[in-house]
């Protein structure tokens, strides 16, 4: 008879590695090429980057694509555009604005606690166990997780399973054993003389293995990629995103995972983790240069059809913000308000936007900017 926990089977399920973490050695004569190309790689999108003179027009729209497929990835399915539209509605603080599909929420304060880590360690505060749990407090906050203790390490186990075979493919750290391996785990991160690349694959393996939380670990340890490599100044902003490649090969992924506490295999997963690096940055390389693209031809548009001084300011707002509602434009762009009024009339007799809901009551009309939306749209 096959041993269960909670209906799942349990007979084929790989369990934490207990007393490896950090290895004692990997093997960097079969990653040295792999870890060139990724380098390479990540220096070329990181170049681009550098070039643009208001880095928020790519960070925003990424950010959001990367909060939608992150969170895909554990279960959560929405939109870009339902994000987009949800983002409008809170920051503009519309009365009577419909309802939320939980999911769309849970997304968006993905979004809010990833924007909030970057924010955090700007203003000088260390990656840290710490600013992890500020993370998971801020994206579980409200809707279905806030009874999954926002912000507090787990105190029962946990595990990670298919529940289509239904059968538990993880089982992590234990509780008791929890917090000295998250001790181990950031004081390998502070200390560590592995190179960044390697660090960063590392340190995501091993969080995900520790799976120090009820929900959210795999958004919260893809987001530490991120610091990481932003913090050992491979990029030069907190712009890179993994999630897209590590969705497509989500097998791969976890097998991948598994294999380190199955097999001992770090070099295997780093491999992988080194691939997925190289593969997203020319990925994200092509998607920022589409957007850098298109923001050059609308620099000419906008300021042929505002001719004003404020035309690029407007530009601005509506890249990092490509839905929103005509309050916020008025209120939060800096323009003044009579011609911020007089832009989104014109920008849409021009057709460079689209109005999505004309205004109702005390609602104002909610404006969309597609050709940045199709750019990102997953």
């Amino acid at each position: 008879m096959r041993a269960t926990v909670s209906g799942l089977d349990i007979d084929d399920a790989v369990s934490y590695h207990y007393g490896k973490f950090p290895p004692e050695s990997i093997d960097y004569a079969v990653l040295v090429p792999q870890l060139v190309s990724a380098t390479e790689a990540l220096a070329r999108y990181d170049q681009m980057l550098k070039n643009m003179h208001n880095s928020e027009i790519l960070l925003a729209p990424l950010r959001n694509q990367e909060a939608v497929i992150s969170s895909r990835m554990e279960g959560t399915v929405s939109t870009m555009d339902e994000i987009l539209k949800y983002e409008a509605d809170f920051e503009s603080e519309v009365v009577d604005a419909p309802n939320a599909r939980s999911e769309v929420i849970e997304t968006f304060l993905y979004q809010r606690a990833l924007k909030g880590s970057q924010q955090a360690i700007e203003s000088g505060q260390p990656l840290s166990q710490q600013l992890i749990r500020m993370a998971h407090q801020t994206l579980l906050s409200f809707g279905r997780g806030a009874a999954k203790s926002p912000g507090q390490f787990k105190t029962e186990q946990n595990y990670l399973a298919d529940r289509v075979k239904k059968n538990i493919l993880f089982i992590p750290i234990n509780p008791e054993q929890l917090q000295d391996g998250m001790d181990l785990l950031f004081n390998y991160i502070e200390n560590s003389s592995d190179v960044p690349l390697i660090k960063a694959a590392l340190s995501h393996v091993e969080f995900e293995a520790l799976h120090p939380f009820k929900d959210g670990n795999g958004r919260i340890g893809r987001m530490i990629i991120t610091l990481l490599l932003w913090r050992s100044k491979v990029i030069s902003a907190p712009h890179f995103y993994i999630s897209g490649f590590m969705e497509e090969h989500k097998d791969e992924y976890i097998d991948k995972m598994r294999g380190v506490s199955k097999n001992g295999d770090w070099t295997g997963w780093c491999a992988f983790f080194l691939e997925a690096v190289e593969k997203q940055a020319y990925r994200n390389l092509e998607i920022s240069e589409n957007i850098r693209s298109l923001y050059e031809t609308m620099k000419q548009k906008f300021s042929e059809a505002l001719a004003s001084k404020w035309s690029v300011t407007a530009l601005d707002f509506v890249f990092t913000n490509p839905v929103f509602r005509n309050s916020r434009f008025t209120r939060a762009s800096g323009i003044p308000q009579a011609t911020a009024a007089r832009f989104t009339r014109v920008l849409v007799e021009r057709g460079l936007l689209n109005v999505i809901e004309e205004p109702a009551g005390r609602r104002p009309a909610l404006y969309g900017f597609e050709p940045l939306i199709k750019l990102v749209r997953v």
